[in-house]
């Protein structure tokens, strides 16, 4: 059984810094300004604050906030961001959380006894792009809070990056709209595009875990994930994953239609799903259902909302797409949770989670050895070893990542996972037509697979034509828009290639909030600051990444680098160079 974390405890008001937070309630407010906060959010800023100017690591929060489950980093990282602009704070200046690199982070605001109740509010705002701007600071503030000049400079700083960034998001958009499909005609898709953006969209919102069964995040996870991928297998819906993007204007065509949330409630014998579906632009409810079965049951729920849910949306399902829902990647129970375990441990991108991913991977294969994405779990594993320098023999790594990708592959063709599996592994060796080849079969199978798109752009930019994998890259970001750091860092490396270092770091800056610690985004936000002419932010980046890699060498690191333009490779040797890397 699971103890009572801290999202479940009383915790008394208490003032830090010039808000008022109220745990309760899960608001903190300040003069007639009130924010509502997510759990996780909340249970993570009162953490830091019980070690008020002592360092916590990111992993005794994570320990913490989400005990005896496996998250990845980026979780974390996310809660940081909307616990930042709840607060107003920035990265750059802190006056509440502190990132300590390589560390963690530390609350550095004051903290004190609440001597005032809630205001009653005349702003309820939730974490919104809004709350990036800048706030007068109250009487009372705290001692942290920088001198009135440098408020008005970093007021400056932030209205101009957030009309910066408004601007290039239009632009962006714009692009996106105009840009010529000529590369995706090349590959046969063109008409599947076409298609898809016609076609009415559903977006699937991670469905809630309750109960004290430290599988339900896990099992949660999954069911969000497996209901999105079995709606994607039909040709007459668009699926798009994870809350709505705020930032698009609500005349955008990529606004979802329909919404499918739900949460899952589980004692560990027993299992309740309760889902939702609403229509978001006629602003009601289509369907709601219950489904309170024995946890064994977990795969049979599954299919029952995938039927109710097409029933409901009078969609035309094909016999193929009939058959290939039914067949499920595994009907054991057991394996699928070491499955799923394997994919919450490889998100997390280091050596340490890398082998953890692979040892879950292994279990469900000795659970079910017919459990083709576990095969291509592993062979994502070995890639990634070879990938970040992670193996002490990379070729023996990428062998084995190429032999586990064809194997899930020759057991399930009919998945998309194993193509982009096999593709990503092909874009390691090199092989970049190859691995394009199993991208366009993953979108022929899945046309709303956004990871397919962004590969698909990323491989663009290797062969050196990042103009057209910029759309590509865009089409993905509007399908699964909480993707996190890779899709910024994809944005940012086509940017720094097309000349357009603004642009280039923008998306790079986006990538590094989300993870601080992607080596790659601060390589290339480095590379972009030389060619602004900005030599003390990008000595700052020189910093950053030999305190990641203290043995970092560029040459190194660009050996199997799958950069294959000589000229853009040229470029950017060139600008690591001219910093001393």
């Amino acid at each position: 059984m699971l103890g009572v974390d801290s999202e479940s405890r009383s915790h008394a008001a208490l003032r830090i810094g010039e808000w008022l937070v109220v745990p309760d309630v899960n608001r903190i407010g300040r003069g007639s300004e009130v924010v509502r906060l997510e759990p996780k959010a909340m249970s993570v800023l009162l953490h830091l604050a019980q070690r008020r100017g002592a360092v916590v690591t990111r992993e005794e929060l994570l320990t913490a906030v989400w005990p005896r489950v496996i998250v990845g980093d980026n979780a974390l990282t996310q809660v940081i961001i909307k616990l930042r602009r709840a607060l107003g704070d920035s990265a750059h200046e802190p006056r509440y959380i502190e990132a300590i690199s390589k560390k963690g982070y530390r609350l550095i605001a004051s903290i004190g006894q609440a001597v005032a109740p809630l205001p009653v509010p005349e702003t309820d705002r939730r974490l919104t792009p809004a709350a990036f701007a800048p706030r007068p600071a109250s009487a009372g503030s705290v001692s942290t809070a920088p001198s009135p000049d440098r408020m008005h400079a970093r007021r400056r700083w932030l209205m101009s990056v957030t009309l910066l960034v408004v601007t290039l998001t239009v632009a962006g958009l714009f692009e996106w709209r105009q840009h010529d499909t000529a590369r995706l005609r090349e590959a046969g898709l063109v008409g599947e595009m076409s298609a898809v953006d016609a076609l009415p969209m559903l977006r699937v919102e991670s469905f809630e875990a309750t109960g004290p069964d430290p599988r339900l995040t896990l099992i949660a996870r999954g069911v969000s994930a497996d209901l999105a991928t079995d709606l994607s297998k039909v040709s007459g819906l668009r699926v798009a994953t994870g809350a709505e993007p705020p930032s698009l204007p609500a005349a955008e065509t990529t606004r979802a239609r329909y919404v499918l949330s739900g949460s899952v409630i589980g004692d560990g014998e027993r299992l309740r799903v309760y889902a939702y579906l609403v229509d978001a632009i006629a602003g009601r409810e289509l369907w709601s259902q219950r489904f309170d079965r024995d946890a064994s049951d977990l795969f049979a729920v599954q299919d029952d909302l995938v039927h109710s849910i097409l029933a409901v949306l009078s969609v035309k399902v094909t016999d193929a797409e009939t058959l290939r829902i039914a067949q499920r990647d595994t009907r054991n129970l057991r394996a699928y949770e070491q499955f799923l375990r394997g994919q919450a441990a490889l998100l997390v991108r280091s050596r340490s989670q890398n082998e953890a991913a692979r040892a879950e991977y292994w279990r469900a294969i000795r659970l079910d050895p017919a459990f083709a994405r576990a095969y291509a779990g592993l062979a994502l594993a070995d890639a990634l070893d070879y990938q970040m320098g992670w193996a002490s023999d990379g070729r023996a790594a990428l062998g084995r990542a190429l032999e586990l990708a064809r194997s899930a592959e020759q057991m399930r063709p009919d998945i998309a996972e194993t193509h982009w599996v096999l593709g990503f592994v092909d874009v390691q060796r090199r092989e970049h037509g190859e691995a394009l080849r199993h991208l366009d079969t993953a979108l022929r199978l899945n046309p709303s697979y956004a990871d397919a798109y962004a590969l698909k752009g990323g491989i663009d930019t290797y062969v050196g034509r990042p103009r057209d994998g910029i759309s590509l890259l865009r089409t993905a970001m509007r399908l699964n828009p909480q993707a996190g750091s890779l899709y910024f860092l994809l944005l940012g490396r086509a940017y720094y290639f097309l000349g357009d270092s603004a642009q280039a770091r923008v998306n790079l800056e986006q990538a590094l909030l989300r993870n601080p610690e992607n080596l790659e985004a601060h390589i290339y936000l480095t590379a972009v600051d030389r060619a602004l002419g900005m030599d003390g932010a990008a000595q700052w980046e020189v910093t950053e990444i030999r305190a990641l890699d203290p043995g970092f060498d560029a040459g190194r690191w660009l050996a199997p680098y799958p950069l294959t333009d000589a000229r853009q490779r040229e470029r950017l040797a060139s600008a690591l160079r001219e910093v001393g890397l």
